[in-house]
């Protein structure tokens, strides 16, 4: 069991991740006015001290705590570190993102300290946007000086205000999308005084309103958290960590894509190379903006090169790439010995291709794969890396790089590459002699229909890029092979299978611009593309009997053959149930009903349903 301690923006995504577990949880606020809907939790509102959140912690059998509480919750911080060294519970803290301490803020490391600084600089009027939480230990100031406080304009926060002694008049309420700038044309105060609150507490809004103005910002730091908490810095990895920390909580793991692995092994070797040290793990950017850390197993020098190695783990999605060795090489040119500039022109050169900066060279090493068909957004004859890996390793690789004309030559291999590509789509994409670098998001979501509905479009725009103009789609290699034999004149790179994801083939299949699109179907998805699903995923839509009876009706089966419809388990048992007169009207029926749905999906184009019989026969088209 979690608790997690919220009332933030980053508490509403810990409840985000949670929920995805469809397990139990409580998530946990110190007053009521946080709106928020916890699929599989269990509100909590009310400070707890630190023998409440024990006893509860105890009577609840929690085993892991997530601090989501603002970075300025002192208190609950201290209480929460208090209790999980009596239980002996783990803490993940989902850390906020934080601006650079500019050094043209003023920081002032309490509000105490932020009093001495102001009056010693003369500051007589102040707008506080510090919240109203801080009115208390700002009182010596406000009760000389001219102040106005920003507040939400809420009943709990006026009673505070009221009780502190605050003047009503000079309280300013809080405008969602309220523009910064009018607030300081009208009070123009001397200066402003913040929280470093971070991006989600719009520290950059404020700060940049009073530099168009040419005031002063003093800025209370944020306290030191426990050296204790596991930090993480996005949901991603909240939820490793969780997964790390408490591993029965999610039923599937999740783990990171061939490209975040590449690039954290490209960073960890470029270091190796600058430090000549050993490097055990790597922080990368994520494309989200997130931060991960990633192990990395091996540091290997050789020359002026170094390499660093690290182990994909896909967690539960079905990749053939988990627990491969991604491998990257790192040399610098210009070098002293010369052998960087050797190596990248005699070695490599015909797999070689340099990114649009000029600063990094990227190349196939032994396991991945090059190039040879359009259509792919990557150079025919270059190296098999997609463009967001690319993007993510030139993102941490060039500002390390040690002079403005260095350049990195960047080598990926996969010493297993060759072979797994065989059990991929990589032949069908022109990809040769091993696998391709992947990756959009830098995470593996277990079985991600994202990641399967890409690679979707990623066939069809290879085929559509060679001349295809038509597209066979299929659920998958037995309607292919099907479909193969009787469309045997296409190239191979014509047939897509759609999986379970039929209006999202046939959207991809319209932005591309195809004239025709051939869908190949078995009876177990045509009776619920039928009902209108166009994701036939067994665990979101089963076969609805009550539907099927309809349809026969529809199609003037006999009666006894409506009432059996409802003891059938399998759709495959309609192939045996109905006549063979009954079969020419209850199928060409479906099949129209099949085609009402498809159709509105791809207009401009020509549109042919094919049923599909278990023994690979095309007994019916609409």
């Amino acid at each position: 069991m979690i608790l997690i301690l919220g009332g933030t923006t980053e508490g509403r995504v810990a409840v985000r991740v949670a929920d995805e577990a469809a397990a139990t949880y409580y998530y946990s606020t110190k007053g009521t006015l946080q709106s928020i809907e916890c699929a599989h939790g269990t509100r909590l509102t009310g400070a707890m001290n630190a023998e409440e959140m024990e006893c509860f912690c105890r009577d609840h059998a929690i085993k892991l705590l997530i601090d989501a509480a603002h970075p300025f919750a002192q208190v609950l911080h201290q209480t929460i570190e208090k209790v999980s060294k009596c239980l002996q519970i783990p803490v993940i803290r989902y850390e906020r993102r934080y601006p650079p301490r500019d050094e043209d803020l003023i920081w002032c490391d309490s509000y105490a300290d932020a009093i001495h600084q102001m009056e010693n600089k003369g500051i007589q009027r102040l707008l506080a946007l510090s919240g109203v939480n801080t009115l208390a230990p700002l009182r010596p100031y406000w009760r000389s000086h001219t102040t106005w406080f920003r507040i939400l304009e809420r009943e709990e926060s006026l009673s505070l205000a009221e009780k502190q002694g605050f003047p009503q008049e000079s309280l300013v309420f809080y405008r969602e999308g309220e523009d910064e700038l009018k607030l300081l044309e009208q009070l123009h105060p001397d200066a402003i005084l913040t929280k470093e609150s971070g991006f989600s507490g719009y520290f950059t809004d404020k700060v940049n309103a009073a530099r168009q103005f040419g005031i002063p910002v003093f800025v209370v730091k944020r306290p030191a958290l426990p050296e204790t908490f596991y930090r993480v810095y996005g949901e991603d990895g909240l939820r490793k960590q969780i997964e790390r920390l408490l591993p029965e909580f999610f039923p599937l793991k999740s783990g990171y894509t061939t490209g975040a692995c590449a690039t954290a092994a490209a960073k960890a070797a470029l270091l190796a190379l600058l430090s000549q040290k050993e490097q055990t793990e790597s922080q990368i950017t994520l494309p989200s903006g997130e931060q991960i850390t990633l192990p990395v197993a091996y540091t290997e020098w050789a020359g002026c090169s170094a390499t660093c190695t690290v182990i994909k783990e896909s967690g539960d999605d079905p990749d053939v790439t988990n627990h491969s060795r991604i491998r990257v090489t790192v040399q610098l040119s210009p070098d002293a010995s010369g052998c960087a500039t050797v190596m990248a022109q005699e070695e490599y050169c015909q797999e070689t291709e340099s990114d649009d900066t000029g600063r990094v060279i990227f190349q196939a090493g032994e396991g991945v794969g090059t190039v040879t068909l359009p259509g792919l957004g990557l150079k025919v004859g270059g190296p098999a890396i997609n463009a967001t890996p690319r993007k993510m390793i030139r993102q941490e690789l060039i500002p390390l790089l040690p002079s403005p004309d260095s350049v990195a030559i960047v080598t990926v291999s996969v010493p297993s590459g060759e072979e797994l590509a065989k059990r991929t789509f990589n032949p069908k994409l022109g990809i040769i002699g091993g696998i391709s670098i992947i990756g959009t998001s830098g995470i593996v979501r277990p079985f991600s229909s994202d990641a399967f509905i890409a690679s979707i479009r990623k066939e069809a725009s290879v085929a559509k890029a060679i001349g295809c103009e038509t597209l066979v789609i299929n659920s998958g290699a037995k309607s292919e092979r099907y479909l193969r034999s009787l469309y045997a004149s296409l190239p191979p790179q014509s047939f897509v299978h759609y999986g379970n994801f039929i209006g999202e083939t046939l959207k991809i299949a319209a932005d591309l611009g195809f004239k025709q699109v051939i869908l190949g179907i078995m009876i177990g998805k045509a009776v619920k593309l039928a009902e209108g699903f166009l994701d036939t995923h067994s665990k979101k839509v089963v076969m609805h009997k009550g539907f099927l009876q309809d349809v026969a009706k529809e199609a003037k089966c006999e009666e006894a053959t409506v009432d059996a419809i409802n003891r059938i388990t399998l759709a495959r048992e309609l192939w045996e149930l109905l006549t063979e007169k009954e079969q020419n009207g209850f199928f060409p029926l479906l099949l129209q009903k099949c085609k009402s749905y498809c159709a509105p999906i791809f207009p401009d184009g020509e549109l042919t349903l094919l049923l599909i019989s278990e023994e690979g026969k095309i007994l019916y088209q609409s």
